[in-house]
């Protein structure tokens, strides 16, 4: 796997004293990274130093701002550097060594397998060197806070952080409004909000010695009370915190109620005769062809995922095997589900594009005919969430209608007879995705933090479905210095 692009990002403030020794602990650490300062005009010349750094330091450059603007945009406009940048990871730090930069491979090797990586001062004792009892208790009652009204068990307030850009939507960061220090607890809820996984490393937080204070007394009663409206909103407007619905075409009750009209023609008469051969189709390729890859990739009794079940004809001979739970937008799909599967423990309406289940719930995810009725973005949407719900080393299985498929062919000849015939229904939705090959699975599996670890085409089926499989992606490994 290639080498992993990283940015650590540094903004400062009247950081003179601090500047330089920062660019030469972190050029020491042998870190195959760019670093990028930005200044906010500082009057005590940091900016003019920083340039001056940046002549002598390749990989160092500095972003100058007219004027202090805020913490909290400091960091959108890194977080936006390193986006536009390509970078795959966002590393970001005080220049005050409040954060020791040789704390960065750690925070890195805590990454792997994660969406983010934050830094606490809670995890072990004498994480506080030089803080008086006054300030003890405040960050205490801070931590109090947002642990409890936020639901955050991490250190929330902290900007020693580092973020896998390739697992996590930039326009998670537009949800985030605050301009201050806000911006660190705010930012934080918005990745647990839209199920992101966090790991913590535990930090030493020296009291701060160079530098200007960072955060004044008024600022803390700011933060304070934007907190409580942060709760008292996410109580009363839980949809704004989330990726989704007003932000995905796909998230609307319009594409339910297609959906359930859908299946309530499976129920009619009139498409008797398709249903009839599809079902048989099921039966003597699907179902066995099913079986057969879930039992090589999965062990029996493991937690599997049916996300978009339809009508579960497929799955009949699969609860006795694994633990199955079915999910599906529509009610009328999961009617037909529960007849064809009386067995079955777990059928829940459910939106596959926001699942209501935690991170690392399932061993598995499948699903047969779903992923290619939807496009490019909303595909990568759908990709990143069955990686959330996923158990480190799990599979996300796809049965992926092929664009060569012989079924492509057939249910486009019906389709031109039922025109000519004066008839507009159709067998099912648009097609708007259908597999190419290869390429185009490793491609869209990556953009979503997956790797393709199998793909097939072939006559088992009949040449109608790709099995496209992917698992989570370890990020990257962290260089070593000699």
């Amino acid at each position: 796997m290639s080498q992993q692009r990283i940015l650590i990002f540094i903004p400062t403030y009247n950081e003179k004293g601090n500047v330089e020794r920062m660019a030469g602990e972190l050029s020491a650490l042998d870190l195959d990274a760019d670093i990028l300062f930005l200044d906010d005009h500082s009057p005590d010349g940091t900016g003019e130093l920083l340039d001056r750094l940046a002549r002598d330091i390749p990989r160092l450059s500095v972003i100058h701002r007219q004027g202090k603007q805020g913490i909290g945009t400091a960091h959108q406009a890194g977080i936006k550097r390193a986006y536009e940048g390509g970078y795959d990871v966002l590393v970001t730090l005080d220049c005050d060594f409040t954060h020791d930069p040789k704390d960065i491979p750690r925070m890195l090797s805590a990454l792997q397998g994660h969406d983010a990586a934050v830094g606490s001062r809670y995890m072990q004792r004498g994480s506080l060197p030089g803080w008086n009892l006054l300030r003890r208790c405040l960050t205490m009652f801070g931590h109090f806070l947002t642990s409890t009204l936020l639901k955050l068990p991490q250190d929330a307030s902290g900007a020693f952080r580092a973020y896998d850009l390739k697992r996590i939507r930039p326009e998670l960061f537009s949800l985030v409004a605050s301009k201050s220090y806000p911006f660190f607890f705010e930012s934080l809820f918005m990745l647990v909000r839209n199920g992101l996984s966090i790991k913590e490393i535990p930090i030493k937080l020296p009291a701060r010695t160079y530098g200007s204070s960072k955060l004044t007394t008024d600022e803390a009663l700011r933060g304070g009370t934007y907190l409580l409206r942060l709760w008292l909103e996410s109580l009363a407007h839980p949809e704004r915190f989330r990726l989704g619905r007003g932000l995905d075409a796909y998230l609307n009750e319009a594409v339910a109620s297609d959906w359930d009209t859908y299946w309530a023609k499976k129920q009619s008469a009139g498409a008797l005769a398709y249903e009839v051969t599809a079902a048989a189709y099921r039966k003597l390729f699907i179902r066995p062809n099913l079986e057969r890859v879930l039992k090589k990739n999965f062990h029996q009794g493991d937690s599997l995922l049916h996300a978009g079940c339809g009508s579960g004809q497929a799955d009949v001979d699969l609860h006795g095997l694994f633990e199955i739970t079915a999910v599906d937008i529509s009610i009328p799909a999961l009617d037909l589900y529960s007849r064809n599967n009386p067995q079955a423990r777990r059928i829940e309406q459910a939106d596959i594009f926001h699942l209501p289940f935690e991170s690392g719930s399932f061993d598995g995810v499948f699903n047969l005919g779903v992923m290619e009725h939807f496009d490019e973005g909303q595909l990568l949407a759908l990709l990143t969430e069955f990686k959330r719900v996923l158990k480190p080393g799990g599979k996300a299985v796809m049965f992926w209608p092929h664009a060569q498929a012989t079924s492509v062919y057939v249910i486009k000849a019906i389709h031109l007879l039922m025109r000519k015939l004066g008839k507009k229904d159709r067998l099912h939705p648009d097609e708007i995705t259908l597999m190419t090959g290869q390429a185009q699975a490793r491609a869209l599996l990556r953009r979503a933090g997956l790797r393709l670890v199998d793909y097939h085409f072939g006559w088992r089926d009949l040449f109608v479905q790709a099995v496209v499989i992917g698992t989570p992606e370890v990020s990257f490994t962290v260089p070593t210095s000699s």
